[in-house]
C-alpha cells in the first residue's frame, strides 16, 4: 500500500472532522489502519505557528491538541533527517520558498511518500514529476 504524507491542513481538517474531507475520510482511515499515514515533523511546528498567529483555533493548549491528535490516530511522525533538510534547500525545478512546504516536499521525495494535500503549489510541483501528490 502506498505510504501517504498528509499536508498540515489535511491533518487539522481530519482531526476536526471537517466536511471539507467528507469524501476522503475512508482513504485516511484505511491508511491509518495500515500504518501508511505519515505527518512531517515540520507540521507540528506549523500547527503551533498557525495557532500562535491566530489563524487556527484548537480549543485547548497546542501541545495538548497535538498529543491527543497523535494518540487518537497513531499517525507516524516522519522526522527531519539531515538528507531531508538538505534536499529541502535543493529541490529540483521550480518551487516556492515556504520552509514548511519545502520540508514536506523534501520528506516526500526522500521517503517516497505521496503527499495528500489541497495546496495548489504542491500539486503543481507534482505535475513537474519531482514528487507524487494527490488532491484529497
Amino acid at each position: 500500500m502506498t505510504p501517504f504524507l498528509i499536508d498540515t491542513h489535511i491533518w487539522v481538517w481530519y482531526i476536526n472532522g471537517s466536511q471539507a474531507l467528507k469524501k476522503s475520510f475512508k482513504t485516511l482511515d484505511n491508511a491509518l489502519k495500515n500504518n501508511t499515514l505519515f505527518l512531517s515533523a515540520i507540521s507540528l511546528w506549523e500547527i503551533a505557528m498557525l495557532e500562535e498567529k491566530k489563524r487556527i483555533t484548537l480549543g485547548m493548549p497546542c501541545i495538548e491538541w497535538i498529543n491527543q491528535s497523535l494518540e487518537k490516530t497513531h499517525a507516524q511522525i516522519a522526522p527531519i533527517s539531515p538528507m531531508i533538510a538538505v534536499d529541502s534547500c535543493n529541490l529540483p525545478g521550480k518551487f516556492h520558498g515556504d520552509p514548511a512546504d519545502r520540508l514536506i516536499v523534501a520528506t516526500a521525495r526522500i521517503e517516497n511518500f505521496t503527499i495528500l494535500t489541497r495546496d495548489k503549489q504542491i500539486l503543481a510541483y507534482s505535475r513537474q514529476k519531482y514528487i507524487s501528490a494527490a488532491s484529497i
